[in-house]
């Protein structure tokens, strides 16, 4: 089976600028994704989707393949990867089955965790694999508050139990999504079936970079390993 990996690489961040493109530990934060998808066992193909000619650029000197910018109506706010990775496959993916979706945010993400998903879709004859982690906090101790601030009801009497007495739950990191082309072409939706599998990460690879303060503690992780 023919596998590719997609790496959805929009040029513009709002709450941390630029930050596809920002030198974590000296190399772009695209390219920590790139060069473990290059690592994978199993990945044919690398494709960068971005709107992004300095994104491409590194992208292309990382040995990945841009085949165009991205067209505009795909590189507005609005713009989901749901649409990102179809337009993507319908365009330069048919002759695949397999594609591993890759955020560039996901710098702690391996090779060994890409090629470990993909035998996990394999093993369980799925038709999708996605990356989660233990949440750091239970989701029950969790809620929305009104404009007055007040904590009536914030937690329901199910919720007020100690950590270690809950079960554990997960979040998605956003690290890895892998999926059956065909599957995906046809539901055309990234949707989550009953031949979809949770491939687990530890927290420590499962940092997502959206801010300056995800970007620095990620740099001090890294700089804390030399």
């Amino acid at each position: 089976m023919k596998v590719i990996a997609v790496i959805p690489a929009r040029g513009g961040s709002k709450r941390l600028p630029n930050k596809n493109v920002l030198p974590l530990q000296g190399m772009p934060l695209i390219a920590w994704t790139i060069e473990a998808a290059k690592k994978s066992k199993y990945i044919d193909d690398i494709l960068v989707s971005t709107d992004d000619a300095k994104i491409a650029n590194i992208a292309i000197s990382h040995s990945a393949k841009v085949p165009e910018l991205r067209p505009k109506e795909l590189s507005t706010d609005n713009a989901t990867t749901n649409d990102v990775i179809l337009y993507t496959l319908n365009k330069y993916g048919t002759d695949a089955d397999i594609v591993v979706i890759l955020q560039p945010t996901s710098p702690f993400r391996s090779h060994e965790h890409i090629d470990e998903s993909l035998e996990l879709l394999i093993d369980k004859s799925g038709t999708s694999v996605v990356s989660v982690t233990e949440c750091e906090h239970p989701p029950l101790w969790a809620n929305t508050l009104p404009d007055s601030g007040s904590m009536n009801n914030f937690l329901k009497r199910s919720s007020q139990f100690r950590s270690q007495d809950l079960q554990t739950f997960y979040r998605l990191n956003g690290a890895i999504y892998i999926y059956k082309i065909k599957e995906l072409l046809d539901e055309k939706s990234m949707s989550y079936t009953n031949g979809t599998y949770a491939y687990k990460m530890q927290q420590k690879h499962s940092i997502d970079i959206d801010t300056k303060i995800d970007f620095d503690w990620a740099e001090f992780l890294l700089s804390d390993k030399e």
